[in-house]
């Protein structure tokens, strides 16, 4: 049986203390030379204004009630950003994490609106799917299930963007050129979804598998990085339409927790949208002729 991994705020805080610049953050280089990279607890605490006992407790986890004050101070002391100081409020605050709603995220127990399938499949130009927080894709349309991997042709444990990304790496680095920074990327926004659905099963035994079997998902995890998914550009090989730059929204379904809608789009003229309409012709069923 695999043991879920927990948020461990420890790892999270040294990792961000390590990648601190002393020097740029206006820190003498002390008389004793640093062991190790960034800053020591005593300096963290000092630009937190708190005392090192107390940062100390903190780091440790052995703090359970955390003042908002000495939160924002602690963030602001690591350079946090929005995503990470996010996170840290999930770790230190529990009662304050976006509930999970049931089984939110396990493979064919959320159920995607209807509504929400009309909404895809009318967005005929745009591909577009729906994933849980464990990132199992929900529902596509057309060229959603062609712009990257074919979902329709996978059985459902497989249609799951992480597992594919780090355990077929063969057809992932085909389809990715910035594999590596890519797979940080999704390291890091997972890490985000286990600070805000610390008791979802399926996001837990999704991370569980992939430390298992990715060595590079076990490396991009030891970083603690952290970051929303949110919005960006997505560089895909495509096998059919090529070298296609698409710009992707990830947005939350208010009314269904733990469902996201990410759609992709070309700019205007570009050679990526000219890709996408022979993409589409190429994926529509063609029309049986009259006898």
């Amino acid at each position: 049986m695999v043991t879920r991994p927990e948020p461990d705020i420890s790892a999270f805080l040294k990792a961000r203390r390590a990648a601190l610049d002393p020097a740029e953050l206006g820190l003498p280089a002390g008389v004793n030379r640093r062991r190790v990279p960034g800053l020591r607890r005593e300096e963290a605490a000092q630009l937190a204004g708190i005392s090192v006992d107390y940062y100390t407790r903190i780091e440790q986890g052995r703090t359970p009630n955390i003042s908002d004050s000495v939160l924002d101070a602690v963030a602001r002391a690591l350079r946090l950003t929005d995503s990470e100081y996010a996170y840290l409020r999930d770790l230190t605050l529990p009662g304050r994490r976006t509930p999970t709603t049931g089984t939110a995220g396990t493979t064919g127990s959320q159920q995607v609106r209807q509504g929400i399938r009309l909404l895809i499949d009318a967005m005929e130009d745009v591909p577009a799917y729906v994933c849980s927080a464990a990132m199992d894709v929900l529902a596509w349309n057309t060229l959603g299930g062609q712009v990257s991997y074919d979902f329709a042709a996978l059985e459902p444990r497989e249609r799951n963007l992480a597992r594919l990304y780090f355990l077929d790496e063969e057809q992932s680095r085909s389809l990715y050129p910035e594999w590596e920074a890519g797979g940080e990327y999704m390291a890091a926004t997972l890490r985000a979804d286990v600070g805000r659905h610390p008791d979802n099963p399926a996001l837990g035994a999704l991370i569980a598998d992939l430390l298992e079997h990715s060595a590079q998902f076990r490396r991009c995890w030891d970083q603690q990085h952290v970051r929303g998914l949110c919005y960006g550009v997505k560089h895909i090989t495509h096998p059919v339409a090529g070298e296609l730059w698409l710009h992707y929204e990830s947005l939350p379904l208010p009314s269904d927790p733990g469902q996201t809608l990410v759609t992709f789009t070309a700019e205007p003229g570009s050679s990526t949208e000219k890709a996408l309409r022979l993409l589409a012709t190429r994926a529509t069923p063609q029309p049986v002729p009259s006898p």
